[in-house]
């Protein structure tokens, strides 16, 4: 005989226990579910918020005026308001890029400045290079090169030496003394600095095509093709951002500029075998030679008919100096838009 008898399972009184905790526990999960869901809409709805509150995405204020190389440019036109707020906008927004475009005017505009000047070329010139290259050594899929996107055939019409151990067209002084020729050659023919831009990117028969067919010669009258169209307004976009950077968000300290290297420069008319070994003779290595004179595109360079060459090396302690300071070598670009 056994201690407990068997639990009648089949009793009413049991029916009830056991349809009541079914109950009580659905319930339970259903109460579970509602507080879940109304604390993660809570937490939908507190993040949005905070977004809304912390994020916000802003139209751009228009210059009232702006000016290209001293030529005025008709904001007043709708088509060209639109063209300009179209470049602003896009270059606004691409932070990172336009970031990184306005630390690198600070080491390379003291080079181009002077050599603009020099030549009778606007200064606003300076910001082509810009437009054309991001201030890069790149080369183009038409197999233009260097800041100024030169072509072979243009180079060495301008008095450049290009080969397969020297090419000019990647040295920023002697590309933009090149630049410098063709521009001055495009403004005897337009007598217009606008155009002589233009002229840059679509070449001169184009836009003289452009000019027969539409019997104008104003830029900003004319219809061109989009990268042509585009061109000068993206040029006047940079203008305006690397000028005055914090009407557009971009806050900058004076250590946060890209300094110029200081540099000796070498003479050099003999055979050079290795450019390593000249390097380490001069405190420095092959990278930093390189990074300097980008323009020598071998390891080594055989001289064969004693022409001179200018190479420039750091002065001593410029590596960390370059890194870590601004140079002496040139006022901070920024703090001089700011005085």
């Amino acid at each position: 005989m056994r201690s407990q008898s068997k639990k009648n399972t089949n009793s009413p009184n049991y029916r009830v226990y056991a349809i009541s905790i079914t109950i009580l526990f659905a319930l339970t999960l259903i109460l579970s579910s509602f507080f879940t869901l109304k604390n993660s809409d809570d937490e939908e709805s507190a993040f949005h918020e905070l977004f809304k509150k912390n994020y916000s995405i802003f139209a751009l204020d228009m210059p009232r005026k702006l000016e290209f190389a001293g030529e005025k440019v008709p904001l007043d036109f709708f088509d060209v308001r639109e063209s300009l707020d179209r470049e602003l906008l896009i270059n606004t927004y691409w932070q990172s890029q336009t970031l990184l475009l306005i630390k690198k005017t600070n080491r390379y505009f003291p080079l181009m400045e002077p050599i603009l000047k020099e030549n009778g070329i606007p200064d606003d010139f300076k910001y082509l290079p810009v437009a054309e290259s991001g201030l890069a050594n790149v080369v183009s899929p038409a197999h233009a090169v260097g800041f100024w996107q030169l072509l072979e055939g243009t180079a060495r019409d301008y008095g450049l030496e290009v080969d397969d151990q020297v090419d000019e067209r990647y040295s920023i002084e002697r590309s933009t003394e090149a630049a410098c020729k063709y521009l001055k050659e495009s403004y005897e023919k337009y007598g217009s600095w606008t155009m002589v831009a233009a002229s840059y990117n679509a070449g001169r028969r184009g836009i003289d095509k452009q000019i027969d067919r539409q019997k104008t010669d104003n830029y900003y009258n004319l219809l061109l093709n989009e990268e042509t169209a585009r061109y000068i307004f993206r040029i006047l976009a940079f203008k305006s951002i690397i000028t005055h950077p914090e009407k557009y968000g971009f806050q900058l300290r004076q250590e946060d500029l890209y300094p110029v290297i200081p540099v000796k420069k070498l003479e050099v008319d003999t055979t050079v075998n290795d450019f390593a070994t000249f390097a380490a003779k001069y405190n420095t290595n092959y990278k930093i030679l390189k990074y300097l004179n980008p323009w020598l595109r071998q390891a080594y360079l055989i001289n064969k008919d004693s022409r001179k060459y200018l190479i420039k090396i750091p002065q001593e302690g410029a590596r960390s100096a370059a890194t870590f300071q601004l140079s002496q070598q040139a006022d901070s670009l920024l703090a001089s838009r700011r005085n």
